[in-house]
């Protein structure tokens, strides 16, 4: 082989490694961090949020943004909070030492609130999808923000329309006493008492319980019109089955933990047929039904599955972010987070900005039931 021959691929490699490098320059990584549940109970619905920051991941990608002079190439860091508090803070604590550009999640109020003092103090933005508890924006942290009603909204007007629409007089209430749980029942049970309702009694359980029937016993013999669960899916499908066996005929109601396209594989039977009203903190109104539903239908021809819940709104909140770093030509929290504050977006879950807490303005929420095995849309209101 003569000596130019060898010369040539060796100069080509050269050049090559000279223009990834100048490619290299030319592009900017953004570090997008989410944290769900991908594990235990509730994975169903982590995969789910995960599942929606994908999609939003790799539509950036193929828009080729262009942001502090360079083309703006997303990461997707996911991790897995297995909705514990503890582990949530752990892997906080990870995506901080990444040095993420900003933070979608937790799922959880339970996870989400103690992550967020971890965000707050290395100068991240965090947009939660689902956390619903109040006290996550009462925090005064200037990076966390909510694409959804809170449970002022929801559990209060689940309460209300116990009282007005289903027309109980006497209530029961249960809780898993985690952040959500405990919150969302507490807030009904305000709306409910407000219209006139009476707590005959109130129960607690955990989010890992098989086992109501000490419970459930308890409150049959108090007669109650609505039972209402602050706790999630995986929880209320066992418990509908129990009330079935007991012979409870009471309607049953929940916040958004419990309204699930799997709340019916976990119920069987025992979901019955306009007996469980639940409500979502979101909702769609006309205006955006018809981007809504196509975002939906993109979601199942991907993934092979319908939307739970959040997917759509763990979207908007990665774009939401980026539009933030768009607007500011930097991904730098520090520099985005102004913009951010001020942000009007137009997302598939609706238009999304943010009062001086972090919460969504105007949120919406979204009524529904139960009928022949599927999720039967009652109402949407604010």
């Amino acid at each position: 082989m003569s000596f130019k021959t060898k010369m040539i691929p060796v100069a080509g490699a050269i050049a090559f490694a000279f223009a990834g490098a100048a490619a290299a320059a030319d592009e900017v990584v953004i570090k997008i961090g989410h944290v769900g549940p991908i594990s235990g109970a509730i994975a169903h619905l982590g995969k789910d949020n995960e599942n929606g920051a994908k999609m939003a991941i790799e539509e950036l990608n193929t828009k080729g943004l262009v942001i502090g002079g360079k083309k703006a190439k997303f990461e997707l860091l996911a991790e897995d909070d297995a909705a514990d508090p503890k582990q949530a803070t752990t892997v906080a604590q990870k995506l901080v030492d990444a040095k993420v550009n900003g933070v979608i999640g937790h799922l959880n109020s339970g996870t989400t609130i103690p992550a967020s003092k971890i965000y707050n103090d290395a100068g991240l933005v965090q947009i939660s999808p689902s956390a619903t508890n109040p006290k996550y924006t009462q925090q005064g942290f200037k990076g966390a923000f909510r694409v959804v009603a809170n449970d002022g909204q929801l559990g209060g007007t689940l309460g209300r329309y116990a009282v007005q629409i289903n027309k109980a007089k006497k209530v029961a209430v249960i809780d898993d006493k985690t952040a959500y749980g405990e919150g969302v029942a507490a807030e009904f049970i305000k709306g409910a008492k407000g219209k006139g309702a009476e707590v005959v009694v109130q129960e607690h359980t955990t989010d890992k319980s098989t086992d109501f029937s000490a419970i459930l016993t308890t409150i049959k013999a108090k007669k109650p019109d609505v039972i209402f669960f602050g706790g999630m899916d995986a929880v209320a499908g066992p418990m509908l089955r129990q009330m079935k066996a007991l012979g409870i005929t009471a309607k049953f109601m929940g916040g958004d933990g419990i309204c699930t396209a799997d709340l019916v594989k976990l119920a069987g039977d025992a979901i019955g047929e306009g007996q469980v009203v639940c409500a979502e903190a979101g909702g769609v109104l006309d205006a955006q039904k018809a981007a809504n539903e196509k975002w939906k239908a993109d979601y199942k021809k991907k993934f092979g599955v319908e939307v739970q819940i959040y997917a759509p709104y763990v979207y908007d909140a990665v774009m939401t972010m980026a539009q933030a770093m768009k607007e500011a030509n930097s991904a730098e929290p520090a520099k985005y987070l102004p913009f951010l504050k001020k942000i009007k977006y137009h997302g598939v879950t609706g238009d999304i900005s943010f009062d001086d807490k972090g919460d969504i303005k105007d949120g919406t929420l979204t009524l529904y039931t139960y009928k022949g095995g599927n999720r039967d849309l009652l109402a949407v209101t604010k």
